[in-house]
């Protein structure tokens, strides 16, 4: 599931836009990185790549090259969703999803979350929005969340933008839902370790079903086993009975 977005481009036209998984590692990047360290943006070309590649808070962790890089800094200034700052003797870049998109900074850190991590429940957004934004508690979490989820055109001045966040189906054995963002390709879409370019994940679709026959084929035998003891009991219990 995802859906489109329509941005104004330096043109004057309306282009739409859904983004692939580099360009959300580009942009989640840059919104990470403009809130836990300011001192050091807007990122240069060499900054941004290690910060798409690096091996802490992010899911899954990627090796992409810098052509990959620059080719989604491209398409993201042609969005108008990044822009280079040219005033340094270095060129770098620095993000404007929060004009483009009006986010408030709960949002936006939300949103950053889902970017660089995928799909997660809100408590695991709390636990891992600390160094982006101090959420008092799950319930403020959780309207963060509905108000993405409840996004309409008329909040984005008449924009066919629609909801930002879509809760998923529960997991087995899972107490919270999980949600995922709709900025671009859908959450059943994984990176391959090197490349960045999505694939569809049958192998995990196929594990998490074998996982889930093993366990019905598990509670299928405990039953049987509770129902063969419940049967021992109850004869036992008839044979201590006084004949009437």
């Amino acid at each position: 599931m995802f859906f489109i977005i329509n941005v104004a481009a330096p043109c004057g036209t309306f282009k739409d836009m859904h983004l692939d998984p580099i360009q959300l590692r580009v942009l989640g990047s840059l919104i990470e990185k403009e809130i836990t360290t300011p001192e050091n943006y807007p990122l240069s070309l060499n900054a941004l790549i290690n910060a798409c590649n690096q091996r802490s808070s992010r899911d899954p962790v990627l090796d992409l090259a810098e052509e990959e890089v620059r080719q989604a800094l491209h398409s993201l200034e042609d969005l108008a969703l990044v822009t280079p700052v040219r005033d340094a003797r270095v060129p770098k870049y620095e993000h404007r999803i929060r004009t483009v998109l009006n986010l408030r900074r709960d949002e936006t850190a939300v949103l950053c979350l889902l970017m660089l991590r995928g799909p997660q429940t809100p408590g695991e957004l709390r636990s891992r929005a600390d160094r982006l934004y101090t959420f008092d508690d799950l319930g403020a979490v959780q309207s963060t969340l509905e108000r993405l989820a409840a996004r309409s055109a008329d909040e984005m001045g008449n924009q066919n933008t629609g909801p930002l966040v879509a809760v998923q189906p529960r997991q087995p054995g899972s107490r919270e839902a999980r949600y995922a963002h709709l900025l671009g390709d859908p959450p059943n879409l994984v990176f391959t370790r090197h490349s960045g370019i999505p694939g569809p994940s049958e192998g995990q679709t196929a594990a998490q079903d074998s996982i889930a026959t093993e366990r019905v084929a598990r509670l299928e035998a405990e039953v049987a086993s509770l129902t063969a003891a419940l049967e021992d009991l109850r004869a036992r219990i008839e044979l201590l009975e006084p004949n009437h």
